[in-house]
């Protein structure tokens, strides 16, 4: 009888402990409600509920110790359970617990438990996508609607390297969680200790997020004193839920119609910081620090800006010329002729979903078929590794591009010695078979993920497409957001049946952390071998 090799009790330790500490964030939301005179209940409640859990969890092992194995196990267990107990604030305001507010009968969408892991799973994972019919202060708190804001912010950076950077606890062990969880091929180390490189990160990333504060905030204030419309509802809260969602790539907003409800300099403002968040983040580091040069010098960044520009100068001529559009929202009028509004509209959709961020600066489910095919693509392109982004990668396909080069060049010079280069290293041949095996199974993945969402949301949708499915899938499995057709960027997916919304959290599960982290729990060699 083959023994275990996991040690489950240390790894589930170390998730309580993070669980424990989530109680310190929530407090954000329990200010703010306090601020607007709202409920405070679903969040003292939750507070405490995640200390017992936290405190509880901790107690299986007093001093754990942790190893590769244990890393694994402890990130895909934290990415799950985090958003599981953060469903309790949305329980609770919408009446979906029993045992608080009487009966169960959801007064709101999150108030049904699918919809609610949805939604926290959609936000740490900082997919952007949404099951909220309705998004208004009328339906939802303040509160609430921060508490949404604030997950994504958490998720974006990754729940574990905040947890590396500040727990001494997981300093030891802490570079096996940090590559489990950071966001492509690895995660570059900035000094000797890694908490300090954890920390590092995190300072760039909140660094920004300040920025894009100010910078909102001041716009509107600009408007005001100069008495022009520049950010007319950019007011505090706004200016502090929208840098919340646009550095961690999230999307989420406050705003029933996104980054459409703002001005164009709002949007003008935007795109330069999804730009950075789709960065590695080590290599701003780097930038800002010691080597200013360092960004126009690395291959990566300026394949992941070359793509960017090329997309946006073939949607923008689309919706020069008018071919770009079928019948666009009244409130934006016909883009051909519009040369400023086409360009602006084209970057911020081409940025927005490159770097899976999601936001959306019109209705493009009003272009022609064409830009959304274009739209489609760039869901599968992807942010930086080390970056905020998701889906496969500029870094990978800018490897694989380079092996097909090689393979056509030594298909001529058979007796060459080739290597594929990256940033002037040579990469080894396991690095090459693990990119391609990443882009296979994330393709295979998505092809079979379709399938299962437009065979079980048929049984409720007369007229899902299955380019709408497709697009549903690849924005839940890149961590995108918004689709196209049923699942636009003015729609949600609160119409799917319960059945896809759960099987779409498994694929914004696995998305995040990169397949392989989840897929190698199910394998037999890692419980026992």
């Amino acid at each position: 009888m083959s023994r275990l090799r996991v040690d489950w009790r240390a790894a589930t330790s170390l998730v309580g402990t993070v669980i424990k500490y989530l109680s310190v964030p929530l407090l954000v939301p329990l200010i703010v409600a306090l601020r607007y005179g709202e409920g405070i209940a679903e969040f003292l409640v939750t507070i405490a509920v995640v200390v017992a859990i936290g405190t509880a969890l901790e107690r299986l092992d007093p001093d754990p110790d942790l190893g590769a194995r244990e890393g694994f196990l402890m990130v895909a267990l934290t990415w799950l359970l985090v958003p599981v107990v953060s469903t309790l604030p949305y329980l609770i305001a919408g009446n979906g617990i029993p045992f608080v507010l009487a009966p169960y009968e959801p007064a709101s969408t999150l108030g049904n438990p699918v919809n609610a892991l949805f939604e926290t799973m959609s936000g740490f994972t900082t997919t952007g996508a949404t099951v909220v019919g309705e998004i208004s202060f009328e339906r939802h708190s303040h509160a609430i609607l921060m508490w949404r804001q604030l997950t994504q912010w958490l998720g974006g950076m990754g729940i574990v390297v905040l947890a590396v950077a500040i727990l001494p606890e997981l300093s030891v062990g802490g570079a096996q969680l940090m590559d489990a969880e950071a966001p492509g091929p690895g995660i570059e180390k900035l000094t000797p200790r890694i908490a300090e490189t954890a920390r590092a990160l995190w300072i760039a990333y909140a660094g920004f997020t300040v920025l894009l504060f100010v910078l909102l905030y001041g716009l509107h204030w600009a408007g005001i004193l100069l008495d022009v419309p520049l950010a007319p509802n950019m007011g505090l809260y706004n200016a502090i839920a929208h840098p919340f969602t646009t550095l961690p790539t999230g999307g989420f907003s406050p705003e029933a119609r996104s980054i459409e409800a703002f001005s164009a300099a709002v949007q003008w403002v935007i795109i330069p910081f999804m730009v950075v968040a789709g960065t590695n983040f080590a290599l701003l580091w780097r930038a800002m620090t010691d080597e200013p040069g360092a960004l126009f010098e690395d291959g990566e960044f300026r394949f992941y800006l070359g793509i960017m520009a090329a997309l946006t100068a073939l949607v923008a001529g689309l919706l020069v010329t008018g071919a770009g559009t079928e019948a666009v929202t009244e409130a934006v009028g016909p883009l051909a002729g519009q040369g400023e509004a086409a360009l602006r509209h084209a970057t911020f959709q081409v940025v927005s979903i490159v770097t899976t961020t999601g936001y959306a600066s019109m209705d493009f489910n009003a272009w022609s078929g064409a830009a959304q095919y274009l739209l489609l693509f760039a869901m599968f392109v992807g942010g930086s590794a080390g970056s905020t982004g998701g889906a496969i990668k500029i870094v990978r396909w800018l490897v694989i591009l380079k092996s097909i080069r090689r393979e056509l060049f030594t298909t001529v010079h058979p007796e060459a010695v080739r290597p594929v280069r990256l940033g002037g290293r040579a990469l080894d041949e396991r690095a090459l078979r693990g990119i391609y095996a990443f882009t296979l199974l994330y393709i295979a993945i998505f092809l079979v993920a379709t399938v299962v969402v437009l065979v079980d949301a048929t049984r409720v949708f007369d007229n899902l497409s299955a380019f709408d499915a497709m697009s549903a899938v690849a924005a839940t499995l890149g961590n995108v957001g918004p689709g196209f057709g049923v699942v636009g960027p003015m729609n949600s997916y609160l119409d799917f049946p319960a059945t896809s919304k759960l099987f779409m959290v498994f694929l914004m599960w696995i998305g995040r952390l990169e397949i392989f982290p989840v897929l190698v729990l199910l394998t037999k060699a890692y419980w026992s071998s």
